[in-house]
């Protein structure tokens, strides 16, 4: 018996140790500062729990990507100037001027505005970004290094998409963790995307558009491409001309990854065309909440059955101005329920006694409380998800980038209360914090979403894993890729093969007219003798 025991357990061992994804793999990391990094780093530290060694490159400058951590290596590059999203104020500065700019009205004056601002900025963020491509390029004993580590591929965030540039010098397959790229959301870039029902980034639009909404998601479109093209493509098409010639494309190098980890969940997402290399891990960063602090927890027990309200604007924007603020305070102190807000901007006017500053909080804990009633949030991704998740009805307030399209669609599936933040006066917000508590089908409608979310066949954490250690055991997953971006757009589009279609028709029809005319000609010219 034991050693029938003792034979069992050596094939166990035997076949954990040849199982797939049990052997450590060594993975270069190329992540996005800020709050896409906290996706990031997550994947990295369950990527280092099951053994695989990671490296991280950033630069010097990084303010939330630290040089010393437990779970990752780190390459640490100096660039000439700091990347503007790596310094804290960045985000504070372009809210302020975004918010000027949105009170002038829509007038067409405040549109070029507007648009002048953000790609003035959009082209320097994308200028300072390409220089680490430099940095890391004509340093050859950095890159020699990196070669000699025999890095087995490369996961990358595309926002700044440098890291696809080094993997394609390395010869390494590529994964994005990825939602938004140079030109906006990562699905125009890879898949099928019809204009008609798939709302285009910059346009808070839902899937059933009109008319004159499917003219306007086409002209964002338009403008999207043009934007890439002509304002951040530039700044990597000089690279890839430097070290790689004329024969590679930028624009193929982005569209070339092996694996597209996007965080979109079709739950929140509207339904639209996908690709075979394309994973959802929507939520990814969700878990169960853990208990609260015994201050916070005491804090949220004194709310009694009135419950709490939970108000975060992200990791991004540390504060709106402060009659704004003000203007929330005081509805807050209007309410009966207790309420936590992180805020670490100018203390604001009319604060009640209800109202708990900090400057930070266990946000998902907070919102997998049994006594939470809403959450106000700027809708961010990650607290979307995390309110999805938990089944917290949501009250919007949009500042930035894609927080419109977010709190949109959990609007249009009536689980959020959507409020203009250039509009935000104590009584509007107050009716619709009103609305949100008392009106049951925001709770219910949350809870239907949180169901399906939860229900799947793994974890989407488990989902990134899996298919990122199947990238390593593989060396890639060129199966799964559509080689159609390498096609000329006329192509890719059958201009070409219309184009023949319609000749040869035309050449027919020119034929069966010629030949009838030639034959009543014929006939015609018969009968005349006979008349005679």
């Amino acid at each position: 018996m034991g050693s029938i025991s003792g034979l069992s357990l050596l094939a166990v061992s035997l076949f954990l140790l040849m199982s797939p994804g049990i052997q450590g793999g060594k993975i270069l990391v190329f992540p996005v500062d800020g709050s896409h990094w906290v996706n990031m780093n997550l994947l990295i530290e369950s990527l280092h729990t099951r053994g695989h060694e990671v490296t991280v490159v950033r630069t010097a400058t990084s303010w939330y990507i630290k040089d010393n951590a437990p779970h990752y290596r780190t390459i640490t590059v100096t660039l000439p100037e700091a990347i503007s999203i790596e310094e804290q104020d960045f985000f504070v500065t372009f809210l302020v001027k975004m918010l000027a700019i949105q009170k002038e009205g829509a007038s067409l004056i405040g549109f070029m505005s507007f648009y002048r601002e953000m790609l003035g900025a959009l082209s320097k963020i994308h200028q300072q970004a390409s220089l680490l491509g430099v940095e890391i390029f004509e340093n050859k004993t950095l890159m020699q290094s990196i070669r000699d580590t025999h890095f087995d591929m490369v996961l990358l965030d595309p926002g700044l998409p440098v890291g696809v540039l080094v993997a394609h010098e390395l010869k390494l397959p590529t994964i994005f963790n990825v939602r938004w790229v140079t030109s906006g959301e990562g699905h125009f870039v890879v898949a099928p995307s019809p204009t008609s029902y798939v709302p285009t980034s910059g346009n808070a639009a839902s899937d059933k558009m009109t008319f004159g909404q499917r003219v306007k998601n086409t002209f964002h479109y338009i403008l999207n491409m043009c934007i890439d093209k002509f304002i951040v493509c530039p700044h990597y098409d000089k690279l890839v001309a430097r070290y790689f010639g004329p024969d590679v494309t930028f624009y193929h190098l982005l569209q070339g990854a092996d694996i597209w980890l996007m965080r979109v969940d079709f739950v929140f997402e509207f339904p639209r065309p996908t690709m075979p290399n394309i994973v959802y891990i929507g939520g990814f960063q969700c878990k169960p909440s853990k208990p609260l602090s015994s201050e916070l927890e005491e804090f949220v027990q004194s709310s009694g059955e009135h419950g709490f309200i939970l108000m975060s604007l992200g990791t991004l924007v540390k504060g709106l101005p402060i009659e704004i603020t003000s203007e929330i305070a005081a509805a807050f102190a209007q309410i009966p329920q207790k309420v936590i807000w992180r805020h670490a901007g100018e203390r604001p006017n009319n604060l009640g006694n209800n109202t708990l500053l900090v400057k930070w909080m266990p946000q998902n804990d907070l919102l997998g409380h049994s006594k939470i009633k809403a959450f106000v949030a700027h809708g961010g991704t990650n607290g979307v998800y995390e309110s999805i998740y938990h089944g917290v009805p949501i009250i919007g307030i949009p500042l930035l980038f894609d927080q419109f399209e977010n709190v949109l669609r959990l609007e249009t599936r009536g689980a959020a209360k959507v409020v203009d933040a250039t509009k935000l006066t104590s009584q509007n917000f107050l009716e619709a914090i009103q609305e949100v508590l008392h009106n049951p089908s925001y709770k219910s409608n949350m809870k239907r979403l949180s169901d399906l979310h939860r229900d799947k066949p793994a974890h989407p954490l488990e989902t990134a894993l899996f298919w990122i250690e199947f990238v390593m055991r593989h060396k890639g997953a060129s199966h799964l890729r559509t080689e159609s971006y390498k096609m000329p757009w006329y192509a890719y589009h059958s201009v070409d093969v219309i184009c023949f279609l319609l000749a040869v028709l035309l050449l027919l029809t020119a034929t069966i007219v010629g030949s009838i005319r030639f034959l009543c000609s014929r006939l015609c010219g018969r009968r005349k003798p006979k008349q005679e």
